[in-house]
């Protein structure tokens, strides 16, 4: 049968394959892939073009040397696909006969081929991500999730997310019986548990205000106590509060509540601001006062004092001359009261008239007059008055008096 013949490995009535022309035909191809050179076919090799066959049979050297060829191709793919590639970011979990054997690292590694090892391929630095209590936005809201119990017995709707990844793939792989991939809902079930128990440990005033920020920390250290007590390989990287709020029904009252705990703020705020400014000012005038007055206290008294040791000092001059003492003191009395007066006094003793008028003084005391007078309705001045001499009387004494001589 010719190898260019349409119809061949058929038999001439048109029934199934020749087994033995397929077989040779199959053979051939092996021969040429391997390097072999096929014997032509013709009366020589009895037109199986194997020559030296007996029936048109191969020889058994060739069927050997054909199915080495054959097995040696198939055992080099099978162990051609143990072969794997770890990239930097993924941590490779190779497991034997079902169990673990090792960790791989990155780069290019190698198994024992199936059914002996197998990898799985762990991404270690992927973001993952949960939500609880809404689905996609705040508004699509699972109630279920959401409402809870505070301390002082109040309900209150909390929406957060959660942020996480993978810190050991053995871990992640023997010890999470997760339905769900990535482990999802064991996390949300870790962070539920976690948030109801900090939001019970608090109540609604700290929940809803300032602690926020403490509500999601405890949060999250609580939810990576959870996974850590039961190995879990996950480690928690944020949870994120994005919403707190009263249940709907109750939402109007508890708007209420906050403008008046904020009304309440601001005026002790004025309050506080109002103190601080007049408390100061009281306490400073109050200061002051008891300044002046221990000023005023410690004048008198020195004032006094100086009195009293100026009358002592003169009590003792007058003892040793009275009438010199006496005298002095009359002259001194009256150069203090006559130092202030505006009349003018003349001596005419010894009946001498000349009269000395001191014109600087009189002119000194005309502008005083003037200035007063344009302050109030002058009054109506007295007369000078010409003391008349007296031989028996003590003369007047004045500064700006001349004694006649």
């Amino acid at each position: 049968m010719a190898q260019n013949d349409d119809n061949r490995g058929r038999r001439p009535d048109d029934g199934p394959p020749d087994l033995e022309e397929v077989f040779r035909q199959l053979n051939q191809k092996l021969s040429r892939l391997l390097g072999g050179k096929p014997q032509p076919s013709g009366n020589g090799g009895n037109g199986n073009g194997f020559g030296g066959g007996h029936g048109g049979m191969p020889s058994q050297r060739n069927m050997a040397f054909g199915a080495v060829g054959i097995a040696a191709v198939v055992g080099a793919l099978w162990l051609a696909s143990g072969f794997y590639v770890v990239d930097a970011r993924e941590q490779g979990v190779v497991l034997r006969l079902g169990s673990f054997d090792r960790v791989s690292d990155s780069g290019l590694q190698w198994h024992a081929p199936y059914p002996f090892e197998q990898v799985e391929i762990v991404n270690l630095t992927e973001l993952r991500s949960i939500e609880v209590g809404y689905r996609n936005n705040a508004k699509n809201r699972v109630l279920e999730e959401s409402l809870m119990l505070t301390e002082d017995q109040n309900i209150i709707d909390v929406q957060l997310s959660v942020q996480y990844d993978i810190k050991d793939a053995r871990e992640f792989l023997f010890n999470n019986l997760a339905q769900e991939e990535g482990g999802q809902d064991v996390v949300k079930q870790a962070a539920e548990t976690a948030i109801r128990e900090v939001v019970g440990r608090n109540k609604v005033d700290f929940v809803l205000n300032e602690g926020r920020g403490q509500i999601a920390s405890d949060t999250q250290r609580v939810m990576q106590q959870i996974l850590d007590r039961y190995r879990m390989g996950v480690r928690v990287a944020k949870v994120n509060i994005n919403d707190v709020q009263p249940p709907e029904p109750v939402i109007e009252a508890f708007d209420d509540a906050v403008k008046a705990g904020q009304d309440k703020e601001k005026l002790r705020n004025e309050g506080l601001a109002y103190a601080n400014e007049v408390v100061p000012k009281a306490q400073g005038l109050a200061s002051r006062l008891i300044e002046e007055a221990e000023g005023y206290r410690q004048r008198v008294v020195s004032t006094a004092e100086g009195d009293a040791a100026r009358f002592q000092s003169v009590v003792a001059e007058y003892n040793k001359a009275p009438k010199v003492m006496r005298d002095r003191l009359y002259l001194d009395m009256m150069q203090q009261v006559l130092s202030n007066s505006s009349k003018v006094y003349v001596d005419q003793k010894n009946g001498n008239n000349l009269l000395y008028l001191p014109l600087d003084k009189l002119m000194q005391q005309a502008g005083s007059d003037a200035r007063a007078a344009d302050a109030k309705p002058a009054a109506p001045q007295e007369p000078a008055q010409t003391a008349q001499p007296n031989n028996n009387a003590r003369p007047p004494v004045d500064r700006d008096v001349t004694r006649g001589r």
